[in-house]
């Protein structure tokens, strides 16, 4: 194989092969893969914007079956620290959203024995009835295939009812690395590689907007990561011509504070700011049909994330008022509306306000007055 040849062919949007990027990945350098990513980021999204979104993360429950051995979130059933979000507690987490200038919530949870389609339809069409302007960014496909799994239903009709009630977007978490062998080792309680993409596929056919993850760096090969992206990029080519898909990528590596793989020395986080920003360019290159790309600033630093919006990444993604999981195993970062903003700017960039389906909107007045009135936006 040669670089040269590899890196024109992802130029033209060419599909590489998982080896083809492995390649690429362990022999091209930094800056040749963050020419292309750029390049191809550019004939994606023509604009200098950089967007970003208000949203908060919260949880329906701590109470999983799952035990994945980088979760120091969940917490099994029975356990006196266990809970389960009531309405009034949503309804102060939303009014702050509000207050904050966000209409988004991230909703995501354990997989708790007893919480099926009932409870999910029902608190869906509760929350929407309470705030009607409310966007419920909301489970993932591991907590699909559990309520599935429940209520012995097909993955359309679980997701079919859930968008009756009120589900505005599906994130695409619990993916990890969609390699079953990885899986068994990380989170074997959660659902097999191919149901993950066979719950986006049916995501898609309902013409629901998805996004897809990736956690790197603990157990899998390089080539179980590059295969990951492969298997993202088959199941976008699927959709329907009118479907989103998948509208966003977003990758991570791993953290390691406190967690199981830590403390049994199988795993441990060893990714450095060059190696994101490769895997950052290479998720560019491998994912030609998808249209945005997001520098996790959560796990990796304001600096390095800004690097990656010159290799390929176009989105800053939220400043996470609220986000307990990835946090709980030694994600510290924060950022304000005002910080987020910044940072852009010092990257050279213009920063743009978003939704879920990014569409660009305008800052709330509550941003732009304090905007006007202090540097800082002071978010708990």
């Amino acid at each position: 194989m040669n670089i040269s040849e590899l890196l024109s062919r992802a130029f033209n949007q060419d599909f590489l092969s998982a080896e083809e990027g492995l390649f690429l990945f362990e022999h091209a350098q930094t800056p040749q893969l963050m020419w292309v990513a750029n390049a191809l980021r550019y004939n994606k999204v023509p604009a200098k914007d950089v967007t970003w979104i208000i949203d908060r993360n919260s949880n329906t429950t701590n109470v999983c079956i799952a035990n994945c051995k980088f979760c120091n979130f969940y917490r099994p059933p029975g356990n006196k620290e266990g809970y389960i979000t009531s309405i009034e507690e949503y309804k102060q987490k939303i009014d702050e959203l509000f207050e904050y200038g966000g209409h988004q919530l991230l909703l995501q949870g354990g997989h708790h024995p007893e919480l099926g389609l009932k409870y999910y339809t029902e608190l869906f069409q509760q929350l929407k009835s309470l705030y009607p302007q409310l966007k419920l960014h909301a489970l993932g496909p591991p907590e699909v295939a559990h309520i599935c799994k429940l209520e012995k239903l097909s993955h359309t009709q679980v997701l079919q009812e859930l968008m009756n009630a009120g589900l505005d977007s599906l994130p695409g978490a619990g993916a990890e690395i969609l390699d079953d062998r990885v899986r068994r080792l990380v989170s074997k309680g959660k659902c097999g590689a191919q149901e993950w993409l066979d719950i986006m596929r049916a995501a898609h056919q309902l013409n629901l907007t998805t996004s897809a993850t990736m956690m790197f760096g603990h157990v899998e090969t390089l080539l179980e990561r590059i295969q990951h992206l492969v298997k993202i990029r088959d199941v976008q080519s699927e959709k329907p011509k009118e479907a989103k898909g998948f509208l966003a990528f977003i990758p991570w590596p791993f953290q390691d504070e406190g967690t199981l793989l830590k403390k049994l020395n199988r795993a441990k986080n060893h990714c450095t700011g060059d190696e994101y920003i490769r895997m950052i360019a290479l998720s560019r290159i491998m994912l030609p049909n998808i249209l945005h790309i997001q520098a996790s600033w959560l796990t990796v630093g304001k600096n390095t994330a800004q690097i990656c919006l010159h290799a390929g990444a176009d989105d800053f993604g939220s400043i996470m008022i609220e986000e307990n999981v990835v946090s709980a195993a030694g994600a510290q970062q924060r950022f304000t509306a005002q910080g987020i903003q910044d940072a852009i700017l010092e990257a050279g960039f213009r920063p743009q306000l978003r939704n879920q389906q990014y569409e660009y909107i305008d800052l709330p007045p509550e941003i732009v007055q304090q905007k006007l009135n202090s540097n800082t936006m002071i978010i708990n």
